[in-house]
């Protein structure tokens, strides 16, 4: 048998995917106040992949090697009594992942209908995440009450889809202007929303921290915040616990970003900016710093 001509290069069927440029960082610090760190956190890259070994095909019949890349940033905040809270956000990422290994037809190319099947998994993957954290209160009755947000971002190519729970939050960093892709569920915003107070008021009422939304053992699951949007070359994202935001005003966030060079220079800024703040509660961030070709 005949080996595969790997000169071919403008023959290789790589997806677009695989074609973006990442630079990812994250970091984690129990903050000034805290005696434990409730916050956990994930960057991930899922691959799928083929290489011909040996054949007798020409370059033009099958691509010498093919691959398409994902990426997946994650932010948990923990909430409950003693290390109820940790437990809380370390399970509830250690079961997405698993969840996402189990799934056996992984979709890594996109269009609108696609995007909104992958958004339905994950939403119903934290249903599932609900149903654990429920199920581990019943075999330790010390981690009744516990729950946790849950923050996800995950770029194929130039396709961004986030998933949301919480108040930890996911920002677009784009041209110097920073966006915010998720909505806090707590009762300041929903105060907001219901306009008995203004928009400026939710960062310093003071059920600012009272969440209407988490993944937690008690009350009813919360709706999932699902959103799909089309990253541009030189776009960041972050994502954050509120240990960032409650510290660090977005505009100081946006300075940051904008003066940082890498991933994880900026991650270190704003973790520095929060503890120089006060680092009243864990801060945890995690940056995704893009370079996408143009098609």
């Amino acid at each position: 048998m005949g080996k595969p001509d790997d000169s071919a290069a403008e023959l290789w069927r790589e997806g677009a995917s695989a074609q973006v440029e990442i630079d990812l960082a994250g970091l984690s610090h129990v903050g000034r106040v805290r005696s434990n760190n409730e916050d956990h956190y994930l960057i991930a890259r899922f691959d799928r992949s083929m290489r011909t070994v040996a054949t007798n095909l020409s370059a033009t019949d099958v691509p010498p090697r093919s691959s398409e890349s994902a990426y997946a940033l994650l932010v948990a905040d923990g909430v409950g009594g003693a290390a109820a809270g940790e437990v809380a956000s370390r399970t509830a990422i250690a079961e997405l992942v698993g969840l996402a290994l189990e799934t056996p037809d992984w979709i890594m190319r996109l269009d609108q209908p696609l995007a909104a099947e992958v958004l339905k998994r994950m939403e119903r993957r934290f249903q599932k995440i609900h149903d654990v954290l429920v199920e581990r209160t019943k075999s330790n009755p010390a981690l009744r009450g516990m729950g946790t947000t849950l923050t996800l971002a995950c770029s194929l190519g130039a396709d961004l889809l986030t998933t949301h729970v919480g108040d930890s939050r996911a920002y677009l960093f784009r041209q110097g202007k920073l966006e915010q892709l998720t909505r806090d569920q707590t009762l300041a915003q929903s105060l907001a929303d219901a306009g008995a107070i203004r928009q400026d008021e939710v960062a310093q009422h003071p059920t600012r921290h009272v969440l209407t939304g988490a993944i937690a053992t008690r009350g009813a699951f919360v709706q999932v915040e699902l959103r799909h949007v089309r990253l541009m070359d030189g776009d960041q994202v972050l994502l954050c616990t509120d240990g960032l935001t409650e510290m660090v005003k977005a505009e100081a966030i946006a300075r940051a970003l904008s003066a940082a060079r890498s991933a994880d220079e900026g991650c270190r800024r704003l973790v520095d900016l929060a503890l120089e703040a006060g680092g009243r509660d864990n801060v945890t961030v995690a940056l995704g710093r893009y370079r996408i070709p143009k098609s």
